[in-house]
């Protein structure tokens, strides 16, 4: 159902809506209103997407990644979308840079070239010098693109709604929730001071990797439609490639490091690592650029993801499912019985074949596929990542087809998993479990007082307060001995994995000892319960 704002929007949006009618009738969409035999071919869709400009085109691309929704022939068509444009008159340029910065275009640069060196649908980019005679390049957004997102957006939820109402068995696919990611995503990739601490939170991030630039943003000189960075002097790494390639193994596994890197250790990744946005320096180094496309994993979602690999590569089907169904949303509409059964078949192609060979973001396709069959909504995280890998894997196989990526890809993962059992790691998680056991134990007493007093205020008010208190008193006593328990618990748990995992050395060690802790602790307490109760008796 569309809401008032949604409406509103609509009623705004009504004469683009009836253009974007017109293409979409032109380009066969219409017909489809008869059948699903009458869909339009897969050409028709991609023309209509490009001649329908930004905001369709970009739909295009998001569909694109959806092999788990469309079929092969229109992925295979959409992935042909490009979003290069005319560049824009440097009137435009030059009224836009001073309406952000204040300045006249002249007055902050010491040189602009009025010809672009790449232009797209959002923006173009321009090789400047500042004042203190340092190179970069200025990245100047297309005009009006708030109001041409919101026209579109308003049409694209009532053309979904529409569907949805001719064709019910949409609905599974939650294209509403689609188009709300897709726009929030959009207004996020037309913001460039977003951009700008993308590129700032990356560059601290990965600053050990010596071998890797990432450009400086110059603040002064950006805003919101205006980005100004170091200039990268570089070239196009698929350029380079035929010129040097012998370099390639070495920069495919500072592309896998920096991508794990920031995905397990920082939650963030760079989501569009084609050839265009990595270039390689003079010197040698890899050169990492536009960074208005990144994705975000939280705590919970990166620790689901290293389960699910774990799973993926072991074959687990069971543990797997489980992963997976962690990362997406809870649904009363999954058929788990018949999700793990295509999990298994999934991982059994996967490893009947050779394991060198095997992709990471086909299987995370493939997984994806058999979720959205059995009713699972894919988180936009999940999509966005495995869309990574697709184009990862792929840049990989076009410059160094014979590089073991799985190799790489399995080593760069061990040495995160070692640093995760590091001393300092263990020693962070250890402190904030106790700091939330120690809140849990601190605030149970108070709030299991205040919510049965509230109790004996309300409907229990004939009960008497000494004995809701004693009552209180007897349940604070009896989480403080549930928390306990779970301490020891993790103890335990954390000690077992450490004493199994195939580090060695002193993690054995500290695992017997968190153990002996575990149980030890567990004992005495079963003892000192013993006791109490006797005492009571």
């Amino acid at each position: 159902m569309i809401n008032d704002t949604e409406k509103s929007s609509l009623l705004k949006a009504a004469p683009r809506l009836i253009q974007i009618m017109r293409v979409l009738a032109r380009h066969k969409f219409l017909r489809s209103l008869l059948g699903k035999k009458n869909l339009p071919p897969p050409k028709e869709v991609r023309e209509a997407f490009e001649e329908l400009g930004l905001v369709f085109l970009k739909f295009g691309q998001v569909l694109a990644m959806r092999r788990d929704l469309l079929p092969a022939d229109y992925i295979k068509e959409l992935e042909l979308l490009h979003d290069d444009l005319p560049a824009m008159d440097i009137s435009i340029v030059r009224s836009t840079v001073k309406a952000e910065l204040g300045t006249p275009l002249s007055k902050l640069f010491l040189s602009f070239t009025e010809k672009p060196i790449a232009a797209a649908t959002i923006a173009q980019v321009h090789e400047a010098t500042i004042r203190d005679r340092r190179q970069v390049a200025v990245k100047v957004q297309r005009p009006g693109l708030k109001e041409i997102i919101s026209k579109d957006i308003a049409a694209l939820t009532y053309l979904v709604s529409l569907g949805e109402k001719f064709f019910p068995k949409l609905r599974v696919f939650d294209l509403p929730v689609i188009v709300r990611e897709f726009a929030i995503t959009l207004n996020r990739e037309t913001d460039f001071s977003r951009e700008a601490r993308s590129m700032l939170l990356f560059r601290k991030a990965l600053a050990n990797i010596p071998d890797l630039w990432i450009p400086d943003v110059v603040k002064e000189y950006s805003g919101k439609t205006v980005l100004t960075m170091d200039f990268s002097a570089g070239e196009r790494i698929d350029y380079y490639a035929k010129k040097h390639p012998e370099a390639m193994p070495q920069l495919m596994n500072i592309l896998i490091k920096l991508t794990l890197q920031s995905i397990f250790e920082e939650g963030s990744f760079h989501a569009d690592p084609h050839p265009g946005n990595v270039f390689v320096l003079p010197d040698g180094r890899l050169s990492l650029l536009d960074f208005g496309n990144t994705g975000e994993l939280d705590e919970a979602m990166r620790e689901s993801l290293i389960l699910l690999l774990e799973a993926v590569v072991k074959g687990d089907a069971k543990a797997a499912t489980e992963a997976y169904l962690e990362m997406a949303s809870a649904s009363e509409e999954v058929n788990h019985a018949a999700l793990l059964v295509d999990m298994k078949a999934v991982l059994y192609d996967m490893h009947s074949g050779d394991m060198e060979a095997v992709s990471i973001g086909d299987a995370f396709d493939s997984l994806m596929s058999a979720g959205t069959r059995n009713g699972v909504h894919n988180p936009p995280e999940f999509v966005l990542l495995t869309r990574t890998f697709v184009i990862l894997e792929s840049l990989i196989r076009q410059l160094a087809p014979e590089h073991n990526y799985m190799k790489s890809f399995s080593e760069e993962i061990k040495r995160l998993t070692k640093k995760h059992f590091s001393p300092k790691q263990i020693k962070e998680k250890t402190i904030k479990l106790a700091r939330d056991m120690e809140r849990l134990i601190m605030d149970a007493p108070a709030d299991t007082r205040r919510i049965l007093r509230r109790i004996a205020e309300g409907n229990l008010g004939r009960v008497q307060a000494p004995a809701l208190e004693k009552l209180a008193g007897d349940l604070s006593l009896n989480i403080k001995q549930l928390a306990g328990a779970i301490a020891l618990a993790a103890l335990v748990v954390s000690g077992t994995m450490l004493l199994f995992s195939k580090m060695g050395g002193w993690h054995h060690l500290l695992g017997v000892s968190m153990i002996i802790i575990g149980i030890s602790g567990t004992i005495i307490g079963r003892i000192g319960t013993w006791f109490r109760d006797r005492g009571k008796h």
